[in-house]
């Protein structure tokens, strides 16, 4: 398994001006910071917020080792850079099992954490599909995104996500590239989709996991992993929302991450 030492990741910040505890933002896969602009700004009405961008994501350096130990490990090289002794954080998917990693290795180093739509299990859900589209996508001798996305329709036919994944293409020098490190992504996909033994550790802290409806990353069955790592954890769904809540439902969720944080 490729290993890395901790990166220095990128960030978007928002409520500089505000004291306490920071709180942190961590995406999902194939996501930014830049997903969370809006989300930020409005946290930042009470909080001092970073969104970061994890590695081989955004801006973010890029590195073989895409494992969920490492994520934590940039994230706590992030706390430790400024000097940041606690902070609350917020992860989304795969932003949210980095989260939960730095919390059950590092959980004095967590004030309160906030799950979205992601459990401490292993998945069936690959995206290796998308992966494989993008990377077989020509992007030499197009001028137009459209061009680009029309070559992922069969592999990612719902528009949605498909709009998603072209945010990660930039034009750089009059050319088109992927800011997203696909190889090392495809290569991990196998402990992206999964979650690391870390033995008997556990969270005692304040925990809220909230999922969607419409989604099944969280399901009844996947509660008892969640409350034998995070004891004090609150459960809470968004009626209607799927795995991408805090874009479908961003009031709702929101007001959760608020009254909890």
């Amino acid at each position: 398994m490729p290993q890395s030492h901790p990166l220095a990741l990128t960030y978007l910040e928002a409520g500089e001006a505000n004291g306490g505890t920071p709180l942190l933002v961590l995406h999902g896969l194939f996501g930014s910071a830049r997903n969370w602009q809006t989300l930020a700004r409005r946290f930042a009405e009470s909080h001092r917020v970073y969104a970061l961008d994890l590695r081989n994501h955004g801006g973010a350096p890029w590195a073989d080792a895409m494992t969920y130990e490492a994520m934590a490990d940039d994230v706590l090289r992030f706390l430790d850079d400024r000097g940041f002794a606690r902070a609350a954080v917020v992860g989304h998917s795969m932003g949210g099992k980095a989260a939960m990693t730095l919390a059950l290795r590092h959980p004095g180093r967590v004030e309160r954490l906030v799950v979205a739509d992601i459990a401490p299990v292993a998945y069936s859900h690959t995206h290796a599909p998308f992966v494989a589209a993008m990377k077989a996508a020509k992007l030499e001798g197009h001028s137009r995104r459209q061009e680009i996305e029309a070559q992922l329709v069969d592999a990612v036919p719902e528009a949605p996500l498909r709009s998603f994944l072209m945010q990660n293409l930039v034009l750089e020098e009059g050319k088109f590239a992927w800011r997203i490190n696909l190889d090392a992504i495809g290569n991990a996909m196998g402990d992206l989709i999964g979650y690391p033994d870390l033995g008997d550790a556990r969270y005692d802290g304040p925990t809220l996991f909230v999922g969607g409806t419409k989604s099944d990353y969280i399901l009844p069955e996947h509660h008892e992993a969640i409350r034998h790592r995070f004891p004090k954890a609150e459960i809470a769904m968004i009626e209607g929302a799927g795995h991408w809540l805090h874009a479908e439902r961003p009031e709702e969720f929101a007001r959760l991450v608020e009254a909890f944080v």
